[in-house]
């Protein structure tokens, strides 16, 4: 099973203890919306399920193994998007979506142009990210959603500088992912209309 389990997870950064004793598990087809004001820890707990930054205690399961076990071929199957686009200005968006998702080609799956257009950026695939404004470069980060085929998504402000389309479109892609027994973390301070989710306050 591809299940996420979390027990007693603690987090201090600096001096100030965000979480502590932390513990749910997520099942496929699940989707938690973290929820909590600026400083109490969403994208701390983020980045240490994605395996990025450590915890002070506790431990993180996925698919019965422990994230933390550098034997762990489990990591691939996580894709974590950050409340930072982590584009580079001065690589077009096609090549900005293959950093993003560290394929190390340079032979183009159509379906990046695919993905780009299902954000709305249909014939944007050469352009430089350097010329587009900050809502079309949050599609370029989220147009991964349409490629990746990582069983775990950890979405940190996936809707930030988005209109009321560009949200739409993603919404949908979360909904497409949980319905085919995908899991789903995200935080957001956004109305978020999708139905069903749990919610967690930290």
């Amino acid at each position: 099973m591809s299940n996420l389990i979390i027990n007693n997870l603690s987090c201090i950064r600096g001096y100030n203890q965000l979480f502590t004793d932390l513990s749910f598990e997520l099942r496929p087809g699940e989707i938690l919306k973290i929820s909590g004001t600026n400083g109490t820890g969403k994208t701390s707990l983020l980045k240490i399920i994605a395996g990025l930054n450590s915890a002070e205690s506790g431990s993180i399961f996925f698919k019965n193994n422990d994230i933390n076990d550098n034997n762990n071929n489990n990591k691939l199957d996580i894709f974590y998007l950050g409340h930072l686009n982590a584009l580079s200005p001065e690589l077009s968006c096609i090549e900005n979506l293959n950093f993003l998702l560290e394929l190390g080609t340079e032979n183009f799956n159509s379906s990046y142009v695919d993905a780009l257009s299902m954000v709305g950026l249909n014939n944007y695939e050469n352009e430089l990210v350097a010329n587009l404004s900050a809502g079309q470069k949050r599609r370029v980060a989220l147009a991964a959603l349409f490629i990746t085929s990582s069983k775990l998504w950890l979405l940190d402000e996936p809707f930030t500088s988005l209109d009321s389309k560009g949200i739409d479109i993603v919404e949908n892609q979360i909904k497409k992912h949980r319905d085919i027994g995908g899991l789903c973390i995200l935080t957001t301070h956004q109305v978020c209309n999708i139905k069903n989710l749990r919610e967690l306050n930290l």
